[in-house]
């Protein structure tokens, strides 16, 4: 093996602290972050129009398989977050709306990422704020382009 660029081991081990970070949970409504992910989903696709979004468009979405939103849909509705109805003109297809509960979560959650990212420009100051963001664009960008190769 050659020898490791310094720089390029600093890059692996920032990335693998934010990996280690326990973002699994927001303990302002005690859901997993996939679970999150569905509410903000499922209020980002509503038409006010629908009776609520089909299992498939979540899953699609968020780019997983319709059992694994099956399983977040069971835990989310059991806990009072969504409620679930058969589509009326398509019986095999089920919809899925927020409750009044879940949209307070996602209000809680929503507030709770703003503080913390509000505190994180403060921490770093403006300069190294947009620097900040401007490198994980063009990280993003990089990774996004190379992702078929490296992954």
């Amino acid at each position: 093996m050659k020898n490791r660029n310094p720089v390029v081991h600093k890059l692996l081990e920032s990335f693998v602290q934010f990996h280690k970070l326990n973002w699994k949970q927001s303990p302002m409504v005690s859901l997993k972050s996939s679970e999150i992910m569905v509410l903000f989903s499922i209020k980002k696709l509503m038409n006010p129009d629908t009776p609520g979004i089909k299992m498939s468009d979540i899953s699609n979405a968020l780019r997983v398989a319709s059992p694994t939103i099956t399983q977040l849909i069971n835990s989310l509705e059991t806990n009072g977050f969504v409620e679930r109805t058969m589509d009326k003109e398509d019986r095999r297809a089920v919809r899925v709306k927020l409750t009044d509960k879940g949209e307070g979560a996602i209000e809680k959650a929503s507030e709770s990422f703003y503080e913390a990212f509000n505190g994180l420009a403060e921490f770093l100051g403006e300069e190294n704020s947009n620097l900040l963001a401007d490198l994980l664009s063009q990280t993003f960008t990089y990774f996004e382009k190379r992702k078929k190769e490296i992954f």
